[in-house]
Order: structure tokens, then C-alpha cells, then sequence
């Protein structure tokens, strides 16, 4: 019995600035422009300083979503 887990990739066709929030929407199912959006109202609502630590610690952390090409050669 095998279980397919979802994984999560910084966006290569849906980025503005790293991927992160690409990834994030496509991970979540939503729109991408939606996460934008909490990105920018938490970073006037919250600690501006803190998102900006948390998004570029996903740039480093969160790998880059893998080429379609490389993606049908592994099969």
C-alpha cells in the first residue's frame, strides 16, 4: 500500500519574486495572488520585519520546483 504525499516546491511558472508564494498556493489549492495578498496585509498588519525573515527563509529552505523534462525522465 503506497501513500502519495504532497510536497512542497517554490513555484518555477508561477513566481513573482522567489516562487514562494507559487508554491504555496499551488500546494494549498488556492490562488497564488490570494497568498500574495496575506503576505503584504500581514506584513502592514503584523511585524513587517518577521514575514520578510519567515519568506526568505522558505527561499532557502523550500526547494525549486522540479522541470517537467526531468519529471518524465524519472518515470
Amino acid at each position: 500500500m503506497s501513500t502519495q504525499y504532497k510536497k512542497l516546491y517554490r513555484s518555477r511558472e508561477n513566481r513573482m519574486f522567489g516562487g514562494v508564494c507559487g508554491g504555496l498556493g499551488e500546494y494549498f489549492d488556492i490562488d497564488p495572488t490570494l497568498v500574495r495578498l496575506l503576505f503584504i496585509f500581514g506584513a502592514f498588519l503584523g511585524i513587517p520585519g518577521a514575514l520578510v525573515l519567515v519568506y526568505l527563509a522558505m527561499m532557502i529552505i523550500v526547494p525549486q520546483d522540479m522541470p517537467e523534462a526531468s519529471i518524465v525522465q524519472e518515470a
